[in-house]
């Protein structure tokens, strides 16, 4: 089984993952998996602590010349602005956040729940589904997030293949695939900033070149699509999850949403065997696996809810009312989210590659799955 787990503060010295279960013979590039770190900390709409570290990630252990060994895998990312052991306490819980939850549940103080709590741990995340996309692509399998929504404005997405929309994305300031529309983006952004208020946005993913019957409609807690919207609303300020249609599959008829099932023999050799589909409504899967086309989920990222302008809130101490505190945060976001979600979605699809053509070695893991193609073209 494929599954990692992370440590760290947000203002403590290194943020930790450690990855088991990943096959051996893997070339990591970790130049590659640097990128996207440093994707994820940029975005129009960050704030100064992104000028402040410049995330890059150290294998420590799980790798020998430079590729997976089988054994735990272990990443680091350093805090530069490690200051933890200075910082106060929190008087004033801000809505929105953990404070004031975390800090009852655990009878302690704000300032310890929030650094756990913080967005801050997802570069480790990042850091791992990044990896995890590396093996996917072993598989031909690839991976893309993007922005769909900002502030309420949708942006719609154009025709193209995967790689014509990496190229687009690659060329907005807000991660989207118009980058036509950055300025009016920008300007969104800079007044809502001016207004002493923040922005949410809808993210998009999606994962091309599946093979079907990743996942299982045998066990409710191993359906891909319940592990993938876990996976998901577990980062930080997600609200809302929808695979394919999503919420649309609900307000329309039966026929309107199944999509039809044909073959095309002339693409058996495809990893969806030839089946093909007029339509996308399902997001690539069904009954809790892939159907062996390209799986799309999209998620609903809250406003980050520190704001400059604080809401009401309590001092800590009195219980009188007060205005929340401010710390230091974004205005915006959401371009960040779509690296962390692109990561997470990525990290839950190799996990299921793993348990379906599963091994000790990247060397079985392929045997298996050209097998597997094999033998089910002959169907």
């Amino acid at each position: 089984m494929l599954r990692y787990w992370t440590a760290g503060e947000s203002h403590g010295k290194a943020l930790l993952a450690l990855i088991d279960g990943f096959p051996a013979g893997l070339q990591v590039d970790e130049a590659a998996i640097n990128v996207e770190l440093v994707r994820r900390q940029g975005g129009y709409g960050r704030g100064k602590r992104q000028q402040l570290e410049t995330d890059a990630v150290d294998v420590l252990s799980g790798v020998w010349q430079g590729k997976t060994l089988g054994s735990p895998i272990a990443m680091q990312v350093v805090n530069r602005d490690y200051k933890l052991e200075r910082l106060k306490d929190l008087e004033r819980p801000r809505p929105g956040h953990a404070d004031l939850t975390g800090a009852v549940k655990h009878l302690g103080s704000i300032r310890g729940v929030l650094e756990r709590a913080s967005a801050r741990e997802t570069a480790v995340r990042v850091a791992a589904g990044m990896l995890a996309k590396q093996l996917l692509a072993q598989f031909g399998i690839e991976t893309i997030g993007y922005v769909t929504e900002l502030g309420g404005e949708r942006i719609e997405t154009p025709p193209g293949d995967l790689a014509q929309h990496r190229r687009l994305r690659d060329e907005s300031v807000i991660y989207c695939l118009a980058p036509e529309q950055n300025q009016k983006f920008i300007d969104l952004i800079d007044q809502t900033g001016d207004n002493g208020d923040t922005l949410g946005g809808v993210l998009e993913v999606r994962v091309e070149g599946l093979p079907i019957g990743l996942g299982t409609h045998a066990q409710w807690d191993r359906k891909l699509d319940g592990r993938l919207a876990q996976a998901v609303m577990a980062v930080q300020a997600i609200k809302g999850v929808e695979i394919g249609l999503g919420f649309e599959s609900a307000r329309r008829l039966g026929s309107e949403v199944h999509d039809p099932i044909h073959h095309d023999p002339s693409r058996a050799g495809e990893a969806s065997l030839g089946y093909t589909r007029p339509t996308n409504n399902a997001g690539g899967l069904e009954g809790g696996m892939t159907n062996g086309q390209p799986l799309v989920v999209r998620a609903a990222k809250k406003p980050i809810a520190t704001l400059r302008k604080p809401l009401e809130s309590i001092n800590w101490e009195t219980k009188q009312p007060q205005r929340a505190q401010y710390e230091r945060s974004d205005v915006c976001a959401v371009p960040a989210a779509s690296v962390i979600i692109e990561a997470v979605v990525a990290f839950e699809v190799a996990a299921a590659l793993v348990e379906k053509f599963g091994g000790d070695s990247l060397r079985e893991m392929h045997a298996r799955y050209e097998l597997y193609q094999e033998m089910a073209r002959t169907m």
